[in-house]
């Protein structure tokens, strides 16, 4: 698995809340274990105490995603930096699939669980997994969605980086909303126009 892909981890972690909307799921034990995906050794893994522990790491690494999406650089590499730091990695070399007929291994990087705990486990790929992409694509690939209140996060992996949104959903309400705020300007210009242009009505006294 290419290292850069545990980067998903990082956004379905972040959106797992919507401030702006006052909206979290992260409220149980269930929803943290449904972020591991497939892993689900790592997910038995999980107990209440976890349902804290990751929303304080939600939390930082929203905070990356924040300063990436504000054009502060240094700052989104600081706070990434901070997290591994503290949630260090354990790579290993995997070799579940094949590489060809004679059943060689096609060997390849994993990032291993990480003993102590579900949270540890989980940041330390998290934030592996966006330092790789950050590096390999740029700090300013990582964002948040344009399409207010949402505010999700997001990764850029356009040809041209030009991704504003988290999804195809929001894109659409952000251009409908656009599009009617044209028209309702548009409107209000024509009628400023049609005032302007009434001949006046007022009687000069003689």
């Amino acid at each position: 698995m290419e290292l850069a892909s545990y980067s998903d981890y990082a956004v379905r972690l972040v959106n797992t809340e919507e401030p702006a909307r006052g909206k979290d799921t992260l409220t149980s034990v269930e929803a943290v274990r449904e972020l591991f995906g497939g892993s689900q050794q790592a997910a038995r893994r999980a107990t209440e105490a976890d349902v804290t522990r990751f929303r304080s790491v939600r939390a930082r690494l929203r905070a990356v995603f924040e300063a990436a999406d504000d054009g502060e650089e240094t700052l989104a590499v600081d706070l990434l930096n901070s997290l591994l730091l503290e949630f260090p990695v354990s790579p290993q070399i995997s070799g579940h699939d094949f590489r060809d007929e004679d059943g060689r291994p096609d060997w390849h990087m994993h990032l291993a669980d990480h003993p102590s705990n579900a949270t540890a486990g989980y940041a330390a790929i998290a934030a592996m997994g966006l330092a790789f992409h950050l590096t390999g694509h740029g700090v300013d690939r990582l964002g948040l969605c344009e399409a207010a209140p949402c505010r999700n996060a997001y990764l850029d992996t356009s040809t041209n980086r030009s991704r504003r949104y988290c999804s195809d959903r929001c894109a659409t309400r952000a251009n409908v909303a656009a599009y009617r705020a044209r028209k309702r300007e548009e409107a209000e210009r024509t009628g400023r126009s049609a005032e302007t242009a009434q001949p006046s009505t007022a009687v000069t006294d003689r």
